[in-house]
């Protein structure tokens, strides 16, 4: 197992840039793919948002997401019922993780997970949730997908930030946060 330790610089921007979508009920609307859908799309986030698209090009007919630039520069992958940072994953991650190194993978993300966890608490404040990601309350989606998982709720909107849960078919650990489309809000 490889690990290393990046700065947290890109995850800070990315996490200020999302903490400033107070309300993220006008940035989804009807899925679907191709140019339309995804221009739709593109022009309610940047209303709701004040990000930029990513210039048009040949757009596959079968594509779902388009790209977005924030003013500080954090590019966001704008998906039907997700916005997912681009940047790269900062902080503490193990990777080349062997079956007989899941212990100390494991180890790695309980010892870091504080400090991601008070990073999303400068950003975002009181989360409704903080707990294991095997929690029965948690979607059977994401369950035991995540060691840890914190959740924010926003109108619209849930922003997740989770350490991943390192098995013999997921050889890397480390730590991310997205934003969900919620019907609660």
């Amino acid at each position: 197992m490889q690990t290393q330790q990046r700065s947290s610089d890109d995850d800070e921007r990315a996490m200020a840039d999302l903490a400033e979508v107070s309300d993220w009920t006008a940035v989804w609307g009807p899925p679907g793919p191709g140019f339309e859908a995804i221009g739709e799309r593109v022009v309610r986030a940047t209303a709701a948002t004040g990000w930029m698209p990513w210039l048009p090009g040949n757009i596959d007919p079968e594509r779902f997401s388009w790209g977005m630039i924030t003013p500080r520069e954090t590019v966001m992958l704008l998906l039907p019922d997700a916005v997912l940072p681009e940047s790269p994953r900062s902080g503490w991650s193990a990777y080349g993780i062997g079956p007989d190194e899941l212990s100390p993978a494991e180890t790695g993300l309980d010892e870091h997970w504080p400090a991601e966890l008070e990073r999303g608490r400068r950003h975002w404040g009181v989360p409704v949730y903080v707990g294991p990601g095997s929690d029965p309350r948690v979607p059977a989606e994401w369950r035991n997908r995540r060691r840890h998982l914190a959740v924010w709720l926003r109108p619209g909107a849930e922003i997740h930030l989770y350490a991943t849960q390192p098995d013999a078919d997921t050889p890397q650990a480390g730590f991310g946060y997205s934003v969900y489309a919620s019907e609660v809000a």
